[in-house]
């Protein structure tokens, strides 16, 4: 396979640290706003709370050992690359799927809760015709130029952060502990194994408090100074998220009575209803500046997917025309337009995607969560293997408490993994057949890999 990069397959450098920083946290910051709520009706607020510092726990020992694996290698395939690079083309495969289900489904599950709130403010309004809306636009504005994209996702999500106060500040007067401790072990008031098993089986809600966050490692090759400027914005991204994550869900479950806050798209609005009232214009301001959390995520994970797409094609493991950037824009707008194809297909898959006793969202939730947690497992192996077979790679950030990080990180990340399957039989089934499917497109099409110049996977060792 030939190294040198095709004219037009190259994005435009233009990145810095703040912009970076509102990726890491835009990605992610719509799981406060939504999906999470999920994991109270399995496992109540206080076995929900376990399950969320637990993954956390995870999530931080990730973040700090996939920062090395970043700066190392700065390419737009993120963990399709690393893995590559350690485990060959098989491996590149599995890791770029992974990457893929986890980015390709996501954005259909808050474009949902997108229009879920709008539905709020406007009765008529279908929310699959809105969450249809929310695609056209906001592919249209990743296809305008990166730099764009990324000062839009970092004014956005500043402005989410602050709602996400605001709703804190707003709820507090009416917070009660008994009312977040009531039947917070799985309905009921005391610890019991069905708490355990609602521990496990929310794992997934957790996640999508932190899901995506990696979506970083796609703009490396698009900023200006990636072995500075990442390890900055995933370390400050992670801290701003934890704490976001557990304010949020102590301050929603105090506010009433939780157990009308699960299985809901919009549980802030909700929440803050039981303590100011329908008519409040704090409620009415919270829905629409919470779209602005729904927006930053929706907005920044489409560009991780477009990038995901884009450097998988480049390389030949999709089709190559999906790997073409558009000539004045230097974005990959044939890669944008297909994950949303994809995107607005899953929104409309009711019948196929609503089984197992849980909504659409929920599955569409756990069937990315699917996605990230086999990346996630891949990642961290790639970390050992190339600390063994390429102790020469220039490393400018090296993962502290090595190994400890990434051992805790990839066995939280295979835990989590078999859980998630046992709990969600049916959906780790479709899992695999989408996998088993990719792999056969994958064996068929090793002429076009051959064939198709790409960049290089991986800087020259030192």
């Amino acid at each position: 396979m030939s190294t040198s990069s095709p004219a037009g397959s190259q994005l435009s450098a233009s990145l810095g640290t703040w912009q970076l920083w509102g990726i890491a946290v835009g990605l992610v910051i719509s799981g406060e706003y939504f999906g999470w709520s999920f994991g109270w009706a399995t496992a109540g607020t206080l076995g929900f709370l376990v399950t969320t510092l637990m993954v956390a726990v995870m999530y931080g020992t990730f973040i700090f050992s996939f920062t090395e694996l970043t700066t190392s290698i700065p390419h737009a395939g993120g963990p399709f690359a690393y893995s590559y690079h350690a485990f060959g083309p098989t491996g590149g495969y599995l890791a770029g799927m992974a990457t893929l289900i986890e980015f390709i489904f996501a954005p259909p599950a808050i474009a949902l809760a997108i229009g879920a709130y709008l539905n709020v403010q406007f009765p008529g309004l279908d929310p699959k015709i809105a969450a249809t809306g929310a695609y056209v636009v906001f592919m249209g504005l990743n296809m305008v130029g990166v730099t764009i994209a990324a000062t839009f996702e970092l004014f956005v999500t500043i402005l989410a952060i602050f709602e996400l106060l605001v709703f804190m500040g707003v709820v507090a007067p009416g917070f009660s502990f008994a009312h977040f401790v009531a039947g917070g072990w799985s309905g009921v008031d005391h610890f019991s194994l069905g708490s355990l098993t609602g521990i496990f089986a929310a794992i997934p809600f957790a996640i999508w408090f932190f899901l995506a966050i990696e979506g970083v490692a796609m703009a490396a090759e698009e900023a200006r100074d990636p072995k500075r400027s990442i390890p900055i914005a995933y370390t400050t991204g992670i801290l701003t998220l934890v704490v976001l994550a557990i304010g949020v869900m102590v301050f929603a479950g105090g506010a009433g009575d939780w157990t009308k806050l699960a299985n809901i798209n919009d549980p802030l609005p909700q929440a803050m209803k039981t303590v100011v009232g329908a008519s409040s214009g704090w409620l009415h301001m919270l829905v629409w500046l919470g779209l602005f959390g729904l927006i930053a995520s929706f907005h920044g994970i489409i560009l991780g997917y477009s990038r995901q797409i884009f450097a998988q094609a480049r390389a030949g493991f999709l089709p190559g025309w999906l790997g073409k950037i558009h000539p004045r824009f230097k974005t990959p707008h044939r890669a944008i337009l297909a994950g949303g194809v994809i995107g607005i297909a899953a929104i409309f898959s009711d019948e196929l995607l609503s089984f197992g006793g849980q909504s659409l969202t929920a599955n569409i939730v756990t069937m990315s969560v699917f996605g990230a947690l086999l990346m996630y497992a891949l990642s961290m192996a790639a970390l050992f293997k190339l600390r063994l077979s390429k102790p020469d790679l220039a490393r400018s950030y090296k993962v502290p408490f090595y190994p400890v990080f990434p051992i805790i990180a990839l066995v939280g990340s295979l835990v989590c993994l078999g859980t998630v399957a046992w709990f969600n039989r049916m959906l780790a089934g479709l899992f695999v057949l989408i996998l088993v499917a990719g792999y056969g497109y994958f064996r068929l099409t090793h002429a076009q890999r051959a064939a198709q110049p790409v960049a290089e996977l991986a800087p020259e060792a030192e």
